[in-house]
């Protein structure tokens, strides 16, 4: 009996691209409105219907085509690019942002600050006029 997964298995692709995407069985359940049970059986499924597949791809914000064609060489090639291309651009090309990232840290604090504001002020009229 062969431990080696087969490599068209659809459900071992899902499975492995949410643990890439650090995200649990749980979620992915909730993200297309069923539960763990269910995204279990998926991940166990060698074949899916491209309905399903279209469904999870999106929940999972890669294409159907990325799911099909996921392989573990693909993965580790992609991330060595990633790599390869941060080093290249951070340390021996430094690239010139033409804004400082701190003031849009605190642009962004700024903004959810104000969001949490009127959120409060929303529920507190609601419970006012009750």
């Amino acid at each position: 009996m062969s431990t080696v997964t087969k490599p068209n298995h659809i459900g071992r692709k899902i499975s492995r691209i949410r643990e890439l995407r650090d995200m649990k069985q749980e979620a992915l359940a909730q993200a297309l409105g069923t539960n763990q049970q269910t995204v279990s059986a998926i991940e166990n499924s060698e074949t899916i219907e491209d309905e399903k597949l279209t469904e999870i791809a999106k929940a999972l914000g890669v294409s159907v085509e990325a799911i099909k064609n996921f392989t573990e060489e693909n993965m580790i090639n992609y991330f060595n690019t990633f790599y390869d291309n941060s080093v290249a651009n951070g340390i021996n090309n430094p690239v010139n942002c033409s804004f400082n990232p701190l003031d849009k840290i605190i642009e962004l604090y700024e903004r959810m600050l104000l969001a949490e504001k009127e959120k409060v002020e929303f529920l507190e009229k609601l419970l006012k006029d009750r």
